[in-house]
């Protein structure tokens, strides 16, 4: 029997409608990727069925897609040691980032099967003492969390908002391109959620024409899920609901120092899962592939740019 969450009746509807999973046949399919991992003997996966139903969701039961996924997932992370590397709950930046709410994922209403919504506070932060790719690191661990926890992210994908509010040369000066572009290839070729939409709010006008700019860069699937609102969060209701968001930002949705309390505990509960993931990856000497792993080629930084494929 899968050791899985029982879905709610709407996502498993969806699941099933968009999603084709057959619920007679789950177990089956899951056994399926795993005996396929246990034959590779360069990658060191996860086998829990939480996990692996994670990567069948996410490819539509697609298994192929979900094997190349999956090796993606681990492949990659090999090739962005300055975020995956040193993920450990008691990391002190980490915990400041955390309680200082860079970034927060908003609470779910009881029976809701709408997206995951994450609400990042980009510029609270001091870039003297913390750098970008530390936020990074902890949202990329609260991604693995959320892969694990939410279904809703898992089936109905997630949709982040960008508070800009104050956002200077300092903060701008942090984001590496290179790092950028990394970020990018490894949320659409390794992660299994998808990003539903992400909204940037409180744009200050002078930096507004450059955020215009750079969606220029990205198939137009991928900018119609880019917004942005100048001022206050008017127009940002009109997207995501009050019901959805913190007081602090006009809503309903309980208070930022009770979203920190909720996602540092969760944290912490994570303390030995963080740990055991040493143990896992990939070792690219034992890989079944006369074609060694190039990493300037795979994310785009050996000179070329090629827009990215947006499912």
């Amino acid at each position: 029997m899968a050791q899985l969450r029982p879905l709610i009746p709407k996502l498993q509807e969806r699941a099933i409608s968009e999603l084709n999973e057959v619920p007679e046949r789950l177990q089956d399919d899951i056994q399926a990727l795993r005996d396929w991992i246990e034959k590779q003997p360069h990658l060191r996966s996860r086998t829990s069925d939480q996990f692996l139903v994670a990567f069948l969701r996410g490819c539509k039961f697609n298994t192929e897609k979900a094997k190349h996924k999956l090796d993606k997932y681990y492949t990659l992370q090999a090739g962005i040691p300055e975020v995956f590397n040193n993920r450990f709950v008691d990391d002190q930046i980490l915990l400041d980032i955390i309680r200082m709410g860079v970034m927060l994922r908003l609470p779910r209403l009881e029976g809701d099967e709408g997206p995951c919504i994450n609400l990042v506070r980009t510029t609270i932060y001091d870039t003297d003492k913390y750098k970008f790719a530390d936020v990074i690191r902890l949202g990329v661990m609260f991604g693995e969390i959320v892969m694990l926890e939410d279904d809703n992210a898992v089936i109905n994908g997630y949709v982040e908002v960008m508070d800009m509010q104050d956002v200077g040369a300092n903060h701008l000066f942090q984001l590496h391109p290179s790092l950028l572009r990394k970020l990018s290839v490894f949320a659409d070729e390794a992660s299994p959620m998808r990003q539903r939409g992400t909204h940037f709010i409180n744009v200050p006008p002078p930096f507004e024409a450059g955020f215009r700019g750079i969606k220029s860069f990205f198939p137009e699937k991928a900018t119609k899920r880019i917004h942005l609102h100048a001022t206050g969060t008017e127009t940002l209701h009109e997207h995501i609901p009050k019901k959805y968001l913190p007081v602090e930002y006009g809503g309903e949705n309980g208070s930022i120092p009770e979203i920190i309390a909720s996602m540092e505990k969760l944290f912490f509960s994570y303390r030995d899962y963080f740990k055991e993931n040493v143990n896992f990856g990939v070792s690219e000497e034992l890989r079944k592939s006369e074609k060694a792993i190039d990493y300037n080629s795979i994310f785009g930084i050996d000179g070329s740019f090629k827009k990215l494929t947006i499912d």
